[in-house]
């Protein structure tokens, strides 16, 4: 590897992934972090797979010239289209990819309903249908598809009489038969936690795979010898708009607590 390659790439469909980047900065605080989000070509989660693996790969692509040491996919709908295909591209690098917070579910609340909120790109895909078949003798997992909840938090709206509504409608049909957990599958959904946990209720547990991936990442740098030394860590925010505006809302959100 290059001495050179010292950056992990982190990369999301959009602003979603930020809140992966979150989790990453607090378990890795000495590494060099390029984050890029392809918000001018999102939601990736209604595009049909092949598209999302293109786009995928494309931004990925351009962006290897840097010096990237390891890669994060940090968006559900784009580790469900593209990761196998990322990896055989990239056999010498480290990718690391998103994957709902099910098996976390199914051992904390065995026998009961777990809700899966994702797009419906996770949904289909072989990826999470296989997981689903997995924990299905475990308990009952119930997808959700969200859509049009990404484009809300790509505009910054997290605290909005709109996305309250909304999230109100889509949760209360499948609030009434009871839920012991719910799964937020996809990063963008992390932003609005305490939105969904007070109209869930408090006896309902709300996980995300944010922090897991942040911790294989650390296992996968130690492995290969890869880690930083001890220091001030850094973080690069890029964005495929490339507009003050979405940086201004890509910086607020990852200062800001959730």
């Amino acid at each position: 590897m290059h001495a050179r390659d010292e950056w992990i790439l982190v990369f999301d469909s959009g602003l979603g992934g930020i809140s992966v980047l979150r989790e990453l900065v607090q378990v890795l605080p000495g590494e060099r972090f390029l984050y890029f989000g392809d918000s001018q070509n999102a939601p990736y989660g209604t595009r049909a797979t092949e598209e999302v693996r293109e786009l995928t790969q494309r931004c990925i692509a351009s962006l290897m010239p840097r010096g990237v040491k390891a890669v994060v996919i940090a968006c559900n709908t784009a580790t469900a289209a593209a990761i196998e295909a990322l990896r055989a591209q990239y056999p010498e690098k480290i990718v690391v990819g998103m994957e709902p917070a099910l098996k976390l579910a199914a051992e904390r609340h065995a026998g009961g309903r777990i809700l899966v909120m994702a797009t419906n790109v996770t949904l289909r895909e072989h990826k999470f249908c296989a997981l689903m078949d997995r924990f299905s003798s475990v308990c009952r997992v119930v997808p959700l598809p969200c859509p049009g909840l990404v484009e809300y938090i790509e505009a910054g709206c997290l605290h909005t009489p709109e996305v309250r509504e909304y999230l109100q409608a889509l949760l209360a049909p499948a609030l009434t038969d009871g839920v012991d957990a719910i799964v937020l599958g996809c990063t963008h959904f992390p932003f609005l936690k305490p939105l969904i946990r007070e109209l869930a209720g408090p006896q309902v547990e709300i996980l995300d795979g944010g922090a897991g991936t942040a911790q294989q990442t650390r296992r996968r740098l130690e492995a290969k010898g890869l880690l930083r030394g001890a220091g001030d860590g850094t973080v690069e925010l890029q964005n495929s708009l490339g507009t003050p505006q979405i940086l201004e809302v890509s910086a607020r959100l990852l200062h800001a607590g959730f």
